[in-house]
């Protein structure tokens, strides 16, 4: 209701705009009138008319929506406030004050779905905790109520819109017919963007949110790998099950719920370039007591310049909680290699070297060139392009052994591009941001982000670079990808966090399984049975 004053002026603007030609109209007339050799002005082109008409619907639809187009529904033991805005983007943005929102693409269309959760109901909350059974049931009571609720908002935003546009129809144009055109209009572009969505509505999107908030308390409202494969395949049911979370967070007070992490999963935390920046080993540990990792991963960069001066920055590794798997970018130096081998819990892979750690089989290839100074700029030339040629032959002399490797990694995606179909995954950094791809042969890239925000090289630009990381959930049977969670942390004297989950397509609801148990060269596999 605080942008209510705003519009009205805005609205006043609109108001003289769409009656100057009239009354242009009626001054020109007046005169014709008096004095025949003045010409009668024409009348506004009928397609300045019809954009007229348009943006006084949209305004007055917008007005609306903005004024009544909201629905206060109770959800569980819940209070929440269902809204449609007006968007380009589309999609479901759940906010859940004071953590954050979840951001779901749930459909393609000009409106999107805002719940606002409001408060907890102190009566409904003390009934669930004197009879915890009633949990049992809640998801299946805030399913229902989540369907009521829709359909509700959706009668009362059609009221509004057409409410809405046909009152201000009748200021402007002050003509019962064209207000009733607007009011018409209004309802037709409603019905359309219904329509719109429903044809690209997409049930699983709560599969793959965006959580924007509270970091420590993103894995609970995110879920596990296997949980969210195989036990939801219901839009409200998925909803469903993260109001009950919620209900949960909220009953606890500040006590955050702990994550209990899937015991069939292995928890990979993928870390690099980190670029010196000390920030960076206290993010990682709580990455790693948080999600219970059970390796992590640095792809290289640890270092800027390779020197013996820089050692002592290595010295927090041990005592992050996992074992380190490391590789050699092309910042780091032969120096900094040998003293990381010496350091408890760290395992250095280079030349194709395959050790493994935590149940998987990793191999590794340090960065070929050393470049502390920035003076080239490292890529696909012959020494990178030779170096993934030696990993790849490393990894095929593994299979041969009949000890395959599960994840490969060098610092450059040059070389790492190079084991295509070799190995069922190779992670990489080097250009600061994340990325996945299948290549052609199905050898999946994962390319990570800066973990150091880009170390001093932050300060460079206009705006500062994020910290980024992943987790990454791998099968322990399999030992195949399942899902993976994206962090991302605001640069420096930022202090916002987003986790988006992700799913590999083997993995999307209605894949066909995989054998329990296989080692095949696929990228991914969907698990098998329950959790």
């Amino acid at each position: 209701m605080a942008r209510v004053p705003a519009a009205v002026l805005n609205l006043r603007s609109i108001l003289n705009a769409v009656r100057k030609p009239s009354r242009a109209l009626a001054s020109q007339y007046g005169r014709r009138r008096s004095h025949p050799s003045v010409e009668l002005v024409h009348p506004p082109h009928p397609w300045a008319r019809a954009l007229g008409l348009v943006a006084v619907v949209l305004m007055g639809a917008w007005l609306g929506l903005l004024i009544v187009g909201n629905v206060r529904v109770p959800v569980g033991p819940m209070n929440t406030t269902m809204t449609l805005r007006p968007s380009l983007s589309g999609g479901t943005k759940i906010n859940v004050s004071p953590l954050g929102a979840l951001q779901l693409d749930s459909h393609q269309a000009p409106v999107r779905l805002d719940v606002n959760v409001d408060q907890l109901d102190p009566e409904r909350s003390q009934a669930l905790v004197d009879h915890p059974e009633r949990l049992s049931g809640l998801q299946d009571e805030v399913a229902t109520d989540v369907e009521h609720g829709t359909l509700d908002l959706a009668l009362r935003s059609c009221a509004a819109v057409v409410l809405g546009a046909t009152t201000l129809g009748l200021a402007v144009y002050r003509r019962p017919r064209r207000a009733l055109a607007a009011g018409g209009l209004a309802l037709t572009l409603l019905a359309a963007c219904g329509g719109t969505a429903y044809a690209t509505w997409n049930p699983e999107s709560v599969l793959e949110p965006r959580f924007s908030g509270l970091l420590s308390s993103a894995p609970s409202l995110v879920g596990n790998a296997r949980s969210i494969v195989t036990e939801f395949d219901v839009y409200q049911k998925e909803l469903a099950r993260l109001v009950t979370n919620v209900t949960k967070l909220y009953d606890v007070t500040s006590t955050l719920p702990a994550y209990q992490p899937d015991p069939t999963t292995i928890r990979v935390l993928h870390v690099s370039d980190i670029h010196l920046n000390p920030a960076s080993w206290k993010i990682i540990a709580s990455l790693v007591e948080q999600y219970k990792v059970d390796v992590i991963v640095d792809s290289g960069d640890t270092m800027d310049h390779g020197t013996a001066a820089e050692n002592g920055f290595l010295d927090p590794i041990p005592d992050l909680g996992a074992p380190y798997v490391w590789v050699r970018g092309n910042h780091d130096s032969l120096t900094t290699q040998r003293y990381l081998e010496g350091l408890k819990g760290v395992h250095v892979l280079d030349n194709g070297k395959a050790e493994t750690i935590a149940g998987l089989r990793f191999a590794g290839m340090g960065d070929p060139q050393f470049t502390p100074d920035r003076s080239t700029n490292p890529g696909a030339d012959e020494s990178q392009e030779a170096a993934g040629d030696r990993l790849a032959a490393a990894l095929r002399a593994q299979r041969a052994a009949g000890t395959p490797v599960d994840l490969a990694i060098a610092h450059e995606p040059s070389a790492a591009r190079r084991v295509d179909g070799e190995v069922p995954m190779i992670l990489s950094g080097h250009l600061h941001h994340q990325e996945m791809e299948v290549m052609k042969k199905g050898t999946r890239l994962r390319v990570e982000g800066s973990t150091g925000g880009s170390g001093l090289r932050a300060v460079e630009g206009k705006y500062p670079d994020p910290i980024e990381a992943s987790i990454l959930y791998m099968d322990r049977d399999t030992r195949h990808l399942q899902a993976w969670d994206e962090i991302k942390l605001g640069g420096l004297g930022l202090t916002t966090a987003e986790v988006s989950r992700h799913l590999p397509e083997d993995n999307q609801p209605g894949a066909t399984p995989s054998p329990t148990g296989s080692r095949t060269g696929s990228s991914s596999a969907s698990p098998t049975g329950s959790p």
